[in-house]
């Protein structure tokens, strides 16, 4: 009950976000049984994607939620989670806004704000069919110069 509690929780945040502004330093999600801590990464399986750009590491979870989220009414399939990191000392970096574009293979485009989370930046997206995704995500820190992280992800 309280994983469904949680998740619930997180799925309100998630949808609210544009309209909140909160700091979710503290926050450690589990969506069922998967378990994701975003402050420490423990999960590397759900790593789809790690980049070094301008000084700054890239790493990019990715986290099946579709069961769930059908169950709720909502379209979203998976939760993308973004931390970035001094590439020479591991620091996180927290401090800033994060934007996330992705393009499916029949060029739809979703583009989502995300919302701090932990040590990193994530949202629910939605890649329901197989193909070739364009992920383009950019970081503004508050200081620096903006990173800009872009790859291809293949949905089976």
């Amino acid at each position: 009950m309280k994983k469904l509690t949680l998740l619930l929780t997180a799925a309100t945040l998630a949808i609210s976000a544009p309209l909140m502004a909160m700091d979710h330093d503290s926050m450690k999600m589990d969506h069922g049984s998967m378990k994701m801590d975003h402050g420490s990464m423990a999960d590397m399986d759900n790593v789809i994607h790690t980049g070094v750009v301008n000084g700054v590491k890239a790493t990019f979870e990715l986290y099946d939620i579709k069961a769930k989220m059908e169950k709720m009414g909502m379209k979203e399939t998976n939760h993308m989670m973004v931390m970035f990191t001094d590439a020479k000392t591991g620091k996180p970096l927290v401090e800033g806004e994060a934007m996330l574009k992705i393009v499916a293979p029949d060029k739809t485009e979703q583009v989502k704000n995300l919302m701090r989370m932990g040590n990193g930046f994530g949202s629910d997206v939605t890649l329901a069919k197989p193909g070739k995704y364009g992920v383009m995500c950019k970081f503004k820190p508050k200081t620096g110069k903006d990173i800009q992280a872009k790859f291809w992800y293949t949905v089976k």
